[in-house]
């Protein structure tokens, strides 16, 4: 019978941190303007907000390097069709997400949302990707120096293929480089975000290519830890390589600017390099030194044992909350309009509400532990 892996308690509470803050920024309050940091660069730069979602890649690669162990008893068909399936229902699942509910109300009655208007990349469908093509590098590929070098080809490889085929004027541009073209001319202005008030996807098909090395990294970084254990020596040395990232990433940042929405190389080893240090200090609070002083860690913990289920219940309630008429308002609005602008009006009242719908979520995965629940797709 198989070892079962030991769990590593500092990788629980890292991905259940990156939900828990997902959620924050993904849902500000209305009324105001959340504080700046809670926001997304508008194109080139970084905040708090940008480190969001490649640090969830980079927990999926974490758990990648404990299931990946499963697929040595069992047949190449059989891994490719765990590995398919799930890729295949996390996409589905994240392109119904944003056609949902589905409908619309218009003078009194329901009209379908016509699928020519639904938008097909996504977080999700992004996740889906990034962890289908490194699942099937990190099970065909055995050699670590290839797959690294397979990893710096695809960062290299994207900024070159912004420079030949996006505008001469301005390839890094939102609506003149090669990955806005590719996404219109594949699937057409009215399945992309309009998030911007033009159609331009931040999770389009070209830049998932440099997301995919987020995943990988999240890999070796877990693979690591398993390997050389929970010292002073393992976090040493992931401290480095984080800050070997940096380095490069700020040099490299000269040339080609840095910025989540375009998901430059440059972002990746920024933030490849910031979750390698994140996760070093967790390794050291937790593991190492112990402190769980109040048992912190469980609250991190409940979440991130049903992650992909937290974050679809937050996607899907706050649509929720904008669908339930109160007055001539929707729910939304009328409780940060009567509570949280009225309790602390502006940014906190906006970050107020934030916190509160973490917890709402956090309360169902809450429940969800206490029942031994735990929803794998």
């Amino acid at each position: 019978m198989p070892q079962k892996p030991e769990r590593f308690l500092s990788l629980d509470v890292f991905r259940g941190m990156t939900i828990c803050f997902m959620i924050i920024v993904n849902t500000p309050g209305s009324g105001a303007h959340p504080f700046a940091p809670l926001e997304h660069a508008a194109w080139f730069g970084f905040t708090p907000t940008d480190l969001v979602f490649p640090s969830f890649l980079f927990a999926v690669g974490n758990a990648m390097s404990f299931t990946s162990k499963k697929f040595d008893s069992l047949s190449t068909g059989a891994v490719l069709a765990k590995i398919f399936k799930r890729a295949i229902l996390i996409f589905l699942i994240g392109y119904l997400m944003y056609w949902f509910p589905f409908a619309d109300l218009h003078e009194g009655h329901w009209v379908l949302r016509p699928i020519s208007g639904t938008r097909i990349m996504g977080v999700l469908q992004r996740i889906a990707l990034c962890y289908l093509f490194a699942s099937l590098i990190v099970y065909f590929i055995k050699s670590a120096r290839t797959i690294i070098a397979l990893s710096i080809l695809m960062l290299v490889g994207y900024q070159v293929i912004l420079l030949v085929y996006g505008d001469p004027a301005a390839p890094y541009d939102m609506l003149t480089n090669a990955g806005t073209y590719l996404d219109k001319y594949l699937l057409g202005d009215g399945h992309l975000y309009h998030g911007e008030h033009v159609a331009f996807d931040p999770e389009g098909i070209l830049s998932t290519l440099p997301a995919i090395v987020n995943v990988i990294c999240g890999y070796f970084a877990g693979k690591y830890i398993q390997e050389k254990g929970k010292g002073f020596e393992t976090i040493a040395k992931m401290l480095l390589t984080g800050c070997l990232f940096l380095f490069i990433a700020w040099c490299w940042n000269m040339t080609f600017p840095m910025g989540k929405k375009l998901w430059s190389s440059p972002f990746t080893l920024h933030t490849v390099g910031l979750d390698l240090i994140i996760l070093s200090a967790l390794i050291y609070a937790v593991e190492i030194q112990k402190w769980n002083g109040w048992n912190w860690t469980a609250f991190f913990t409940t979440v991130g044992k049903n992650p992909l289920a937290i974050y679809i219940l937050s996607e899907i309630l706050i649509i929720a909350f904008w669908m339930i008429p109160v007055g001539k308002h929707n729910f939304f609005d009328w409780i940060n309009s009567t509570v949280y602008q009225v309790i602390a009006p502006g940014a906190i009242g906006s970050l107020l509400f934030a916190i509160s719908y973490m917890l709402i979520c956090w309360c169902v995965g809450k429940v969800l532990d206490q029942n031994k629940i735990y929803i794998r797709v």
